[in-house]
């Protein structure tokens, strides 16, 4: 499969703060004027500051990405903890239906940029964002669009307790993120393997950001200014994954909000 070419990448990255249990590095709520979104969830948010973000890192105006040449892929493994804890605890949440949350933030990023291409959600950690971007590859080899936007939002701060009963998060910090890729079609290879071990190993990071993981990883290969090659990995639950990713020429600047 052909490999896409790294057009712009925004992050948004928790920063230290205290917290009960695991650590958690919180992103704050970002302001949005408008009343569309006064009841707008902090995830929703997030991943509209991440597109934000991207297009400042690509130097790239909304018209860029508008229309049906761009295609949506999300990941998450827990940005819709918070709102199905605000369900069930009965907390006067948002959400009338709160198993909805993941299609929630795609449809707020496609509303606001006008995104009208190809769509889809990807429920997990690291190995569904790795596999987003084999799909992603899939689109941009089809021709079934010009461009993909992966976005990827993990917050933990509202259902930190619930991660402290989880002894697997106890040893790092949990870093909130929010992140957009913009991948067009480029020059190289791009291979993907998965296996299963039900070893449960914990992530090769010093922190754990769950689907965000992978993204981080191309955010600091990026900041390097290198080239050519790049293995991305990650795990979930039992499953471990690596993505094989050679490019023709690296993305040229980035930014880390």
């Amino acid at each position: 499969m052909g490999a896409p070419h790294v057009r712009a990448l925004g992050i948004l990255s928790g920063r230290p703060a205290p917290a009960p249990g695991p650590a958690v590095w919180a992103l704050p709520r970002p302001e949005r004027t408008g009343d569309r979104f006064r009841r707008a969830t902090r995830e929703c948010l997030l991943a509209l500051a991440a597109v934000d973000a991207m297009l400042e890192d690509g130097r790239a105006t909304r018209e860029a990405i508008a229309g049906d040449g761009t295609a949506l892929l999300y990941v998450t493994a827990a940005a819709y903890g918070a709102s199905n804890r605000e369900f069930i605890e009965r907390r006067g949440g948002v959400m009338h239906f709160a198993y909805t949350a993941p299609a929630v933030v795609p449809a707020e990023v496609a509303i606001e940029f006008g995104v009208t291409g190809a769509y889809g959600i990807l429920i997990g950690g690291a190995p569904s964002t790795l596999r987003a971007i084999r799909q992603a590859g899939q689109l941009l080899d089809e021709g079934r669009c010009d461009r993909v936007l992966l976005l990827v939002v993990e917050i933990f701060e509202e259902c930190a307790d619930l991660y402290t009963r989880h002894r697997r998060f106890t040893k790092w910090p949990l870093v909130e993120t929010a992140a957009c890729l913009w991948l067009e079609r480029g020059v190289g290879d791009l291979r993907f393997e998965s296996r299963r071990d039900g070893s449960g190993a914990g992530p090769g990071r010093a922190d754990e950001r769950l689907a965000a993981g992978p993204l981080a990883d191309l955010r600091e290969w990026l900041d390097r200014g290198a080239a050519g090659a790049l293995e991305l990995s990650g795990h979930w639950r039992d499953e471990h994954a690596r993505l094989q990713w050679s490019m023709a020429r690296s993305h040229a600047r980035g930014s880390v909000a």
